[in-house]
């Protein structure tokens, strides 16, 4: 089985010969998870860098970790950009959640038209909040050794200049006539270097206006549909992810 994974906040940490693991990790690691002296754990710093300790010592907030061996994981190729419209309720953190774990690089949370959900005022900030610290939690559940990230709220605009500057710019819509399983997707070997990738755009429950269309696919947007039934803008995002893991090579 894979070792837990713990996030170090300095990568030189991990250059030492022993990390003392404190704060909430250490808390996380001693009192909730109980990890023991002898236990193999993996320390990052959620950009890549990463490495196999054993623990040594357990205090009452905190675990000393001896470092083995330390190793790099390149960024995955092509990008994987999820630009998310705002789900209502609770269900933003739960597409964070399931998209973190099935290995998405970025995601955008989108104040479409059509959103029923607002992030205004104090709101925004303690939304985007939480959404990065689901995506670090999943990030950790997943055994990942790069963080997702949840970039600042975005508008039309900003989402087509995203989609611009792709190497495939994709827009989920039931009209679609191409299903997403049919696009070519860049794999590894023929994504840009520039960090274009691929990017997604999932449209709010009630649907993308003709203004965001039309602004998407001026910026070169392909129109792709994701299957005959219509999911919930909190679970497309996972749906068409698997997909496009599988098309690219990267799983």
């Amino acid at each position: 089985m894979t070792p837990p994974v713990f996030l170090v906040d300095d990568t030189a940490d991990l250059a030492a010969a022993r990390v003392v693991l404190t704060g909430a990790e250490g808390r996380h690691a001693a009192v909730v998870r109980r990890i023991r002296a002898g236990e193999t754990v993996d320390l990052s710093d959620g950009r890549g860098e990463r490495a196999r300790c054993t623990v040594v010592e357990v205090g009452k907030d905190g675990v000393v970790c001896e470092v083995g061996e330390r190793w790099h994981e390149p960024a995955p190729r092509p990008r994987l950009t999820v630009v998310q419209a705002l789900p209502k309720g609770d269900r933003g953190e739960l597409a964070v959640e399931m998209m973190t774990e099935v290995g998405v690089d970025v995601i955008v949370p989108w104040a479409a038209e059509r959103c029923v959900t607002r992030w205004k005022g104090d709101r925004a900030a303690k939304s985007l909040a939480k959404w990065r610290a689901t995506a670090r939690e999943a990030a950790k559940q997943a055994r990942r050794g790069r963080l997702p990230e949840v970039s600042e709220l975005a508008g039309r605009d900003e989402v087509a200049a995203l989609l611009s500057g792709a190497d495939l710019a994709l827009v989920l819509h039931e009209d679609a006539t191409v299903g997403l399983s049919a696009v070519a997707v860049p794999d590894g070997d023929r994504a840009s270097d520039d960090g274009g990738g691929v990017v997604l755009v999932v449209g709010p429950e009630g649907g993308f206006s003709d203004a965001e269309l039309a602004a998407f696919t001026d910026a070169g947007a392909e129109a792709a549909l994701l299957g005959p039934s219509v999911l919930r803008t909190s679970t497309a995002g996972v749906a068409a992810l698997a997909i496009l893991q599988a098309r690219s090579g990267r799983w």
